[in-house]
């Protein structure tokens, strides 16, 4: 099986490079309104952020700054394929602006802002960020009443493009190949994820804190959405593409993917990871295969028997739907004049991993 992703250096309020109707699944984390770090990228696109800003109205900031959001929310309403889903990781923002402390909600905005798209919202995921300090309060301190509660979580907002899911032929490769584990099911599809590993990337930069200007998320979050809301076949899009994070899951996934992206940096130094490609491919391959072993395991010793056995794999499985499970490692990938080609084969192993 071979794979293609694609790599668009450009503004994605254009996406005129992705044609309509031509993507499956959208992931992705977007600069957030209100949060400092993301000030300049605003006020490039529109300058009257940094007068409202200036002039102590934060709400005609936050309204401002998700204005120039929608832009590419009209973008992904024409290339998301009917009945695709899209899963859009933001979170709320804190700010004191004209000596007034506040929320501003990020999550609720960008809901708002899909439904009058037409997308039908699905249930969402909360997921808790490792906090970096042991203090658990903002403002005054140990007396009542004006301390405030740390946000330490972030939302994975899930949108479907239409009132009907995508339809597929009965029994489809494609989706019982793409199946995941039954106990897999279990954790990824609860609305708390409290389990997500820590940063993957190692992002160094002469001269420039490219970092600070990623914000990239956990690799475990986005191949888990693309595990969950996508079949074998599928193109997944990251119009924020950052450090390549989306697009890494894509191939750990065995799915196509298309990332835009302002920043030609980003770029350059994604193709410089690119060789390590086929051993993360490994290594989720692994922990998804070890992890189910182990499932199992404790299975059978508390006296449960599995009735299924999966088709790929020497081990019992939970459920009928279960057993052709096919996870797939990269085996090469050669650079395209717009992105990568990879060769994907099915995995087995007796070894052991890590994600993320």
């Amino acid at each position: 099986m071979d794979t293609t992703h694609r790599v668009i250096v450009g503004d994605s309020r254009d996406l005129s490079a992705v044609a309509d109707e031509s993507v499956e699944l959208v992931v992705t984390s977007p600069p957030y309104p209100m949060i400092e770090l993301w000030d300049d990228l605003f006020v490039d696109h529109d300058a009257d952020i940094a007068d409202a800003l200036e002039a102590g109205d934060g709400r005609e900031a936050f309204d401002a700054m998700h204005a120039q959001l929608d832009r590419v929310w009209d973008e992904l309403s024409r290339v998301l394929t009917d009945g695709g889903i899209a899963c859009i990781n933001v979170g709320d923002a804190t700010r004191t602006v004209d000596g007034s402390f506040r929320v501003y909600p990020n999550h609720a905005r960008i809901l708002e802002a899909f439904e009058e798209r037409g997308f039908d919202p699905l249930p969402d995921i909360l997921w808790r960020k490792p906090a970096n300090s042991a203090a658990k309060f903002m403002g005054s301190g140990m007396i009542p009443p004006n301390a405030y509660v740390t946000l330490e979580h972030e939302y994975v907002l899930i949108f479907r493009k239409g009132g009907e899911s995508r339809s597929f032929e009965a029994g489809a490769d494609c989706r019982y190949e793409a199946a995941y584990f039954w106990e897999e099911r279990n954790r990824w599809f609860t609305d708390v994820w409290t389990d997500v590993r820590g940063q993957l990337q190692s992002l160094e930069s002469d001269g420039d804190d490219l970092r600070d200007r990623s914000a990239a998320y956990p690799l475990e979050i986005p191949y888990r959405l693309i595990s969950m809301y996508s079949t074998y076949g599928d193109t997944v899009l990251d119009p924020f593409w950052g450090t390549g994070t989306t697009s890494l899951a894509a191939m750990c996934a065995g799915r196509e993917s298309i990332g835009c992206e302002l920043e030609s940096e980003f770029v350059s130094l994604f193709d410089e990871r690119i060789a390590d490609v086929p051993e993360l491919s490994r290594s989720v391959a692994r922990t998804r295969l070890e992890s189910h072993r182990s499932f199992v395991d404790d299975r059978e010793d508390a006296g449960s028997d599995l009735e299924y056995r999966a088709e790929h794999y020497d081990m019992p499985v939970m459920t009928k739907m279960e057993r052709d499970i096919s996870l797939y490692a990269v085996e090469g990938v050669e650079s395209t004049a717009d992105g990568y080609r990879l060769e994907h084969a099915r995995f087995e192993s007796n070894g052991s991993g890590s994600l993320g």
